[in-house]
């Protein structure tokens, strides 16, 4: 064991030392190539990067299952101590793909998983939301609630998460990035969920929990975005820090963080942990997912949906946010 004559011995990786848990095993950088993202870990710190830039790393039926695969992958791997999530291109993650779930439902773009038939079949769900029809909301609710039981492997992997927000995260871009246990953003990235507008109430509930009940509502009741330098003041980010300084702020924060022993880590997360889930996390997941569903099925949700039908998703979206001042093409 070791016998103080080492300085610093408890920085020391898991897998160093004789009595090492991991002693004569090899470590694998083996693992599925994702459709929606990449992997790669660099010394301590496992890298997860969202990789569609050209649709602004949008969400698909992958990105759950891809996310959440990916984030098991690093907290199994010893050598991990912390879990970086970032996104390619200009933004972080600017929502759902509508152009998959909505515009394309029978054509899913190449590569994608199989869903014909199961429950997030966009097909199935697009039946399912057809105005006058019968609609059920259980087949609402088992699909979005696999998006966030995906999307919150942030918050219950054991390792500490981090999201480094940069352009836009908003819609379901923000439902992801407020599962990570610590945000650092660009001082100019729009976070926000617009949906709140017509046809969308944030399934993740994440936000209450976040900023508190007062400034969630005074951005959900608009369905305003704020910048970087906002979501600093309010608590919703750690840090934020112009455009051109992110990458070497966040390296510095996640090295540092990677530091710490895994266990340390370990223990200091689920005793927060256990705080935020007693305020009721997951009963507020499934209220707002519930209610997201419920939102597109009233009647303004409909003439939202005809009105996207008919004229196309990017030009629905623009006549809603036109009045906010800020119509530039969010995703739903």
């Amino acid at each position: 064991m070791n016998s103080g004559e080492r300085p610093a011995a408890w920085r020391e990786s898991a897998l160093e030392g004789d009595h090492s848990l991991y002693a004569g095993t090899e470590q694998s950088d083996a693992g599925p190539d994702y459709r929606t993202l990449t992997y790669e870990v660099t010394g301590r710190i496992a890298r997860i990067t969202f990789n569609r830039p050209d649709q602004g790393n949008a969400i698909t039926n992958d990105t759950p299952s891809d996310l959440a695969h990916a984030v098991e992958r690093a907290d199994l791997d010893p050598r991990v101590h912390v879990i970086l999530l970032s996104g390619r291109g200009k933004g972080f993650c600017g929502g759902y793909d509508l152009s998959v779930f909505a515009e394309n439902a029978a054509d899913p773009p190449p590569g994608s998983m199989d869903t014909t038939g199961t429950v997030i079949d966009p097909a199935v769900q697009m039946t399912n939301h057809v105005p006058g029809a019968t609609w059920d909301p259980m087949v609402d609710y088992a699909m979005m609630s696999r998006f966030n039981r995906g999307f919150a492997s942030l918050l219950h992997a054991n390792k500490p998460t981090v999201a480094k927000l940069h352009g836009f995260a908003v819609a379901g871009g923000s439902d992801i990035a407020l599962f990570a246990d610590q945000i650092i953003c660009a001082d100019d990235v729009r976070i926000g969920y617009p949906p709140t507008r017509v046809w969308g109430v944030p399934a993740a509930g994440m936000w209450a929990h976040r900023i508190g009940d007062a400034r969630a509502k005074r951005m959900l009741f608009t369905g305003e975005c704020i910048d970087g330098r906002t979501a600093a003041d309010w608590g919703l980010a750690v840090e934020s820090w112009p455009a051109d300084e992110l990458d070497e702020r966040t390296e510095a924060l996640v090295e540092k963080i990677s530091l710490l022993p895994v266990n340390q880590l370990m223990m200091v997360k689920l005793a927060l942990n256990s705080a935020l889930l007693a305020q009721g996390v997951a009963t507020s997941g499934m209220i707002s997912t519930v209610f997201d569903g419920v939102s597109r099925h009233t009647r303004e949700g409909y003439a939202f949906q005809m009105r996207a039908a008919t004229v196309g998703f990017r030009e629905a979206v623009r006549e809603r946010d036109e009045a906010f001042g800020d119509d530039k093409g969010s995703r739903a």
